[in-house]
């Protein structure tokens, strides 16, 4: 069953109760990875546990599906080419969930600053069963950012 998340807003990164910040340097120029970001239905071709994404209210909005059969209603909080882009979960059918907003920082990085640094913000609350389950699975979450900023980095230097 689907239910409505708490509005929070970007500040929600700094401020939420569970938060899991990720970072990696790529060899993609910052501009490309801003894009791939953006291009919601590209999503299932690089996050492997996306299964399908599109965008919603003329590009305000996302739909995605994840493996397990997870589902969000998200809006875009930022968008912020080249630096930012954020999102907030408004409805989901995952249990205990009461807010959630995702940050992507990209930076320049290497050592002629061609490369992106990726820094990945999951913001969180919910119940306590929820937190706790959050706290659990970091390290699935952190491997799923790695391999998916890995096979994005593959996409845009292929």
């Amino acid at each position: 069953m689907a239910h409505r998340l708490r509005p929070v807003g970007l500040d929600f990164v700094a401020a939420a109760p569970v938060r899991q910040v990720c970072v990696r340097e790529i060899s993609a120029p910052v501009g490309a990875v801003y894009r791939a970001l953006e291009d919601v239905p590209g999503w299932v071709e690089w996050f492997p546990q996306v299964t399908a994404a599109r965008p919603v209210d003329e590009g305000a909005g996302r739909d995605i599906r994840l493996q397990g059969g997870v589902r969000f209603r998200e809006s875009v909080i930022a968008a912020q080419e080249p630096e930012v882009y954020a999102y907030r979960v408004d409805v989901t059918n995952a249990p205990g969930v009461r807010a959630i907003v995702e940050e992507w920082r990209l930076t320049p990085a290497g050592t002629a600053g061609t490369g992106t640094r990726v820094r990945w913000t999951f913001a969180t609350d919910g119940t306590a069963a929820y937190r706790l389950a959050m706290k659990l699975i970091r390290a699935a979450q952190a491997k799923a950012f790695r391999d998916a900023v890995t096979a994005l980095e593959r996409r845009l230097t292929a």
